[in-house]
């Protein structure tokens, strides 16, 4: 009986989760499909990648492996939201995860990959569609998927640094509000980032980091204090750090510490200006912290 009231109360939860998500998503429309993975750590990762607020939010089941996705038809897709999962390392019967990704996965969660007749992943990194184009997960093809000849290596992450930049000025001004706009401007720019030109060690770093990116900048904007936004930007920086080491610019980016935050265990930041200016306390302690790194 205590078992079967559990499966109850569960399946309230659930439907009451789906209910609120759809009311607060506009022109919804929602859709099951199967997602491959394997535990606990798969439904964090595709929850999180399939979620963009008010506009795609889902609910994985790790039993039967299917996905219950409520989506805003207007701003996305379902095909949109299928690519997002593919780049954090999982299959579904439309789009495969990239090889790289999927191998990098932690252990247990290396699902039985789906065997698709005649059609394994091209390079790794792509759907084959009803009319076997090659797409790669960042929607474009492989023919138009093409950076600039003379374009330097930081250009592929270009919005990304400069939204990260304005995340940390916001935070050092005291401008909660402002961070949310600048987190939430990075979140797309990530899913923009094209992996076609860059080297294998920048591939690397970046699907290696790719996914964090993507959740802290997801959990600045929804953060309802600058305080809590302030512990996701401690989080953000950790992997933007990695992202500098390997896509170097004409100028100098500084890698600065604060020796008190979090506890006094310390937490660091990057900026393009050598003066400290700190994210982490604002206006209360704004010159706070050393450098202790240029990258150039």
């Amino acid at each position: 009986m205590k078992t079967l009231n559990k499966s109850i109360l569960s399946l309230l939860v659930s439907s009451l989760f789906l209910t609120s998500c759809g009311a607060s998503i506009k022109n919804s429309k929602t859709e099951t499909v199967k997602i491959y993975g394997n535990c606990g750590m798969c439904e964090e990762k595709i929850e999180s990648a399939i979620y963009v607020k008010k506009e795609a939010s889902g609910d994985w089941d790790k039993t039967t492996q299917m996905a219950t996705i409520t989506y805003d038809s207007v701003k996305t897709s379902l095909d949109d939201i299928l690519k997002r999962v593919a780049y954090v390392g999982y299959d579904s019967d439309q789009y495969l995860a990239p090889d790289e990704v999927y191998t990098n996965l932690h252990e247990c969660c290396q699902y039985d990959r789906p065997k698709k007749g005649n059609t394994p992943p091209v390079d790794g990194t792509v759907l084959v569609t009803p009319t076997d184009a090659v797409i790669n997960v960042d929607g474009t093809s492989k023919d138009d998927a093409v950076v600039a000849e003379h374009a330097t290596e930081v250009n592929i992450m270009k919005d990304v640094f400069a939204n990260y930049f304005d995340i940390k000025d916001a935070l050092t001004k005291d401008l909660n509000k402002i961070a949310t706009v600048e987190a939430n401007t990075m979140i797309d720019a990530i899913f923009k980032v094209s992996t076609t030109k860059m080297t294998s060690e920048q591939k690397s770093v970046w699907l290696k980091v790719m996914s964090d990116l993507k959740s802290n900048a997801q959990k600045i904007v929804d953060a309802k204090d600058i305080q809590t936004q302030r512990i996701y930007f401690a989080e953000l920086s950790k992997g933007i750090y990695e992202l500098t080491k390997v896509f170097k610019g004409e100028d100098p980016i500084y890698y600065m510490h604060c020796p008190m935050f979090n506890d006094g265990k310390g937490s660091v930041w990057l900026s393009e200006e050598s003066v400290i200016k700190n994210p982490y306390y604002g206006s209360q302690m704004l010159t706070c912290g050393s450098l202790k790194e240029t990258i150039k």
